[in-house]
């Protein structure tokens, strides 16, 4: 299973639709975001791929009410989960965070395959030895929303553990100005 890991989209619709279309060609089945949506309604551009996405907020929250009556409507895609989340997929234990002191120090446990973050709009891709000898996948995609940064996301393919910073598509059709970064698992 691939999935869209993607944070601090800070109300950029274009650029978060355009980065969930890539992944989505590419074969991404979810989407993750790790916090600073802002504006709930931001999401609602993923609404069209039937993608579920999983969401927690950043220190830049928004309106948090807006955010839960947005995963009550009927037809939405988005799972809100607060201010951290763990999330099961393809037999996968991911942990959500927005912070990277947090999500650096999770990692550490070996509770998690991959542990997740965003906040300082610097794409990573880092293997983290744990306390239970183990290899913790600690990820940040980056900015989305191309915040002081080129826009960003990471492509993770949960069974073989492949992860690759890929270069959000800014036009229709165009190609990414720079080779992705593909990480294996060891």
């Amino acid at each position: 299973m691939k999935i869209a890991i993607l944070s601090d989209s800070h109300d950029n619709r274009r650029l978060l639709g355009e980065a969930v279309e890539d992944a989505k060609a590419r074969g991404a089945e979810a989407v993750l975001h790790c916090g600073d949506v802002v504006a709930p309604t931001t999401l609602r551009v993923l609404r069209k791929f039937e993608l579920p996405v999983h969401v927690i907020h950043g220190n830049n929250t928004g309106d948090l009410y807006a955010m839960s009556k947005l995963t009550h409507e009927p037809d939405s895609v988005v799972r809100y989960h607060g201010q951290d989340a763990v999330v099961h997929l393809a037999e996968r234990s991911v942990f959500l965070v927005h912070y990277p002191h947090y999500a650096a120090a999770m990692s550490l446990t070996g509770d998690y395959d991959l542990v997740c973050c965003g906040h300082d709009h610097r794409a990573s891709i880092r293997q983290v030895r744990n306390v239970k000898g183990g290899i913790t996948h600690l990820l940040n995609p980056g900015t989305v929303g191309g915040v002081g940064a080129r826009p960003t996301y990471i492509l993770a393919d949960l069974k073989t553990l492949q992860f690759e910073i890929r270069e959000v598509p800014t036009a229709p059709g165009e190609a990414c100005n720079t080779p992705p970064v593909t990480v294996h698992s060891a």
